[in-house]
């Protein structure tokens, strides 16, 4: 791409071959927050011990990958190749396999408002419909530097969830057994409302608890869960959700082992059994805690399916 560009527009610059992805190097994060929410389980948040033997029950898992790198700069605004990816790997007689096909697609993000038309009209003759306007709808972009980095990783971990999202539909179109996703299910309706579908988030910069509930959450022991409550958003699908405590955290930070769960928002008749759901899935999910996802830096909170995922994203891109 660095010669593509190099002949394309002579101005530009190439950047650093030896240069971290931009997911690595990246300087922008969201401040972390704490959101109430609506407890759907009894009348305050607290632990409740997940009682049971783990089971296995999740036949597959889904994760993706997202990788971005600076192909080059038009004066300080940096041309950003991305690459994005999904798969879903299915568990049979213990050995992982792939399920369907993976998705792997790339895009070129650069912004338009800042480059200028002639740039533009450049770049998009040589790369029609991969080229991506980062400026496009983004009131909030200035022509930092790094504010026009941190839109094309923004928009490259978009086109991620998107491609995740759509091999989770083609799996609750075409499958009834349970799959565990790496990350949440209220971006899609399909998704978020199918009963085989459980969303696992390992990120908690945003903690749906305020007050007593903090302090709640941050002592759960382990094989211990939150009460369910629900979560709501303008821009997505309304998902019952609890924190579980996958290993204990002594000597750790308090959100060491901790994931929060997603799963389908009960309906009316069954909303008085959702505790009995919670402790379900929590067996499901407490199943995947071995093998450990070594040497993976997240393993406290990462099961080895969605690290098969990750490794096998890494071989074919």
């Amino acid at each position: 791409m660095q010669r593509q560009l190099a002949a394309l527009l002579p101005q530009a610059r190439p950047a650093g071959l030896g240069e971290s992805t931009l997911e690595v190097a990246g300087q922008g994060m969201d401040a972390p927050r704490l959101i109430s929410a609506t407890v759907l389980e009894g009348g305050a948040l607290r632990a409740h011990r997940v009682f049971g033997a783990p089971a296995t029950q999740f036949r597959a898992f889904l994760d993706g990958t997202q990788r971005s790198q600076v192909a080059s700069y038009i004066g300080h605004v940096p041309i950003v190749l991305g690459h994005a990816a999904a798969v879903v790997r299915e568990r049979r007689n213990r050995r992982m396999h792939t399920w369907d096909a993976p998705v792997v697609e790339s895009r070129v993000y650069c912004p338009r408002a800042v480059v200028g038309g002639t740039v533009w009209r450049s770049l998009q003759a040589e790369y029609g419909a991969l080229l991506v306007d980062t400026s496009d709808g983004d009131a909030e972009l200035t022509s930092h530097p790094f504010s026009l980095r941190d839109a094309a990783v923004h928009r490259a971990q978009a086109h991620r969830e998107a491609l995740e999202q759509q091999l989770a539909e083609r799996w609750c179109r075409r499958e009834r057994d349970p799959l565990f996703i790496d990350g949440g299910i209220s971006g899609n309706e399909a998704v978020a409302v199918s009963s085989c579908t459980v969303g696992v988030v390992k990120s908690h910069l945003t903690l749906y608890v305020e007050g007593d509930g903090l302090r709640v959450v941050a002592e759960l022991a382990q094989g211990h869960r939150s009460s369910v409550f629900r979560i709501t958003s303008r821009k997505r699908t309304t998902v019952a959700s609890w924190y579980l405590r996958l290993r204990d955290p002594a000597g750790h930070d308090p959100m060491w082992g901790l994931v929060r769960v997603e799963v389908a928002h009960p309906a009316p008749d069954a909303a008085d059994r959702i505790g009995e759901r919670a402790d379900e899935v929590s067996r499901w999910i407490l199943a995947e805690v071995a093998p450990l996802a070594l040497p993976d830096a997240r393993w406290d909170k990462m099961v080895y399916g969605v690290r098969d995922c990750e490794e096998f994203l890494r071989a074919i891109q």
